[in-house]
């Protein structure tokens, strides 16, 4: 079936920002896999005439509308009798609804509370999308030709439930989804959007595949999407443009969709029967949290010092008083000790280290905040890489960028350098 939907998303929490809306995130990616065009998101508060507001725009765009929400018992739950009252037609009990909450509640043990009952009410003439986790079924519409209407209760786990068990099938058997749009997606590490847009312009003109840039977290990505009959047919168009963009990319391109830098050095570590200790300051253990977030990370890495007082560095890590003294703790000199003094003391092939200023205070003319080093050691010595990520966007910003770019220097070196 031809077509475009559109996602509307009822509950005034969301406006709040009180709840992070997955519920959006899941559908597009789902529309694409069926190839459905989606062009328009609503996010709408619990008030029956934006919802109905709402309902005419999209139902004058799109042929599938999507509800996620107001399906519940409460007096705010109002999608169902404002959808009702915007086609003009009663809310009807079903029995069989009814029924299905009274048993829900028998197993688990409670008795149904007479606002449950209103979960049963639904607009004339609606099949229902059953609902086999929880208690609030959603509906299957067409209140006028050319138009679909679907509702999914705002819990993410019951939707994805229902959407997975009964609207993709019901979509399939009604035309919908004879197409898939598949996306592959690149990552970039160490260069900025507009010089790798530059290098890869002419590939935004292509029509299927197409290519897409956006930054995001510090990274940088480009998105290859193809529209085919079939996700195989979808991965043949995207093969060969993903590997000229990688070839242009070379070292900056780090990985596709679901790698992260800590997995990529992860498995270039294992690839190399390599291990790994980190010394930290500025990042407080935020670089041994990422490396440890990778399932297996045990048989690669051995631990991490976090250095936060001068004492711990000398101490522990051996940097010496004079450095700290001439130098400052933020340092070529300080940053390849730490790193040189972890490797030495967990008896890892690679030590890795940070040491910055990640403000709001402690900056300086010479040493200002978002400045930040990063030492790198292995069997024959140590080097650093100074960087300068600026105080605009925050301490936690820079603590971020600052074990992602520690995590890509070693990266490259792994690359280049092997086992060191």
């Amino acid at each position: 079936m031809a077509g475009s939907a559109e996602i509307i998303c009822v509950g005034t929490e969301l406006l709040l920002g009180d709840i992070v809306n997955t519920n959006a995130q899941f559908l597009a990616k789902e529309l694409a896999k069926l190839g459905i065009a989606h062009y328009y998101q609503t996010v709408v508060g619990d008030n029956p005439e934006r919802i109905k507001r709402a309902i005419a725009i999209a139902g004058d765009r799109a042929q599938l509308l999507i509800f996620t929400g107001g399906l519940g018992p409460t007096p705010d739950d109002l999608t169902h009798a404002t959808l009702a009252d915007f086609f003009q037609v009663p809310l009807i009990e079903r029995p069989e609804v009814l029924e299905d909450i009274l048993q829900k509640f028998a197993r688990r043990g409670r008795t149904m509370t007479p606002n449950n009952r209103k979960q049963a009410l639904l607009p004339e003439g609606a099949k229902i999308l059953t609902n086999s986790s929880g208690s609030a079924p959603g509906i299957i519409w067409n209140p006028r030709p050319n138009l679909t209407i679907l509702t999914f209760p705002g819990v993410p786990a019951e939707m994805r439930q229902m959407w997975e068990e009964v609207a993709v099938p019901y979509l399939r058997s009604q035309g919908w989804g004879q197409t898939t749009i598949y996306s592959r997606t690149l990552k970039f590490w160490g260069i900025a959007e507009s010089t790798l847009a530059e290098k890869v312009n002419s590939f935004f003109d292509l029509q299927n595949p197409t290519v897409a840039p956006y930054a995001n977290n510090g990274e940088v990505k480009l998105r290859i999407s193809a529209l085919a009959s079939s996700e195989a047919i979808a991965r043949e168009l995207i093969e060969p443009v993903e590997q000229k963009l990688r070839q242009i990319g070379g070292l900056d391109c780090y990985g596709a969709d679901d790698d992260s830098l800590a997995s990529v050095v992860g498995a270039l570590l294992k690839a190399n029967q390599s291990t790994l200790a980190v010394a930290e300051s500025c990042t407080g253990g935020g670089l041994g949290s990422m490396i440890t977030a990778i399932a297996g990370s045990s048989s690669y890495f051995w631990g991490g010092i976090i250095s936060y007082d001068n004492s711990v560095k000398v101490g522990l890590l051996g940097v010496q008083s004079e450095d700290l003294a001439t130098h400052g703790a933020v340092s070529h000199e300080v940053a390849k000790q730490m790193a040189t003094g972890v490797r030495d003391r967990l008896g890892t092939t690679w030590g890795l280290s940070i040491t910055g200023i990640a403000g709001p205070d402690g900056g300086t003319e010479t040493k200002p905040v978002g400045l930040v080093y990063i030492g790198i050691a292995k069997a024959d010595g140590a080097q650093s890489f100074k960087h300068h990520f600026g105080a605009t966007r925050g301490r936690d910003w820079i603590r971020h960028l600052s074990a992602c770019t520690a995590l890509d220097h070693l990266r490259r070196q792994l690359l280049v350098g092997g086992e060191g």
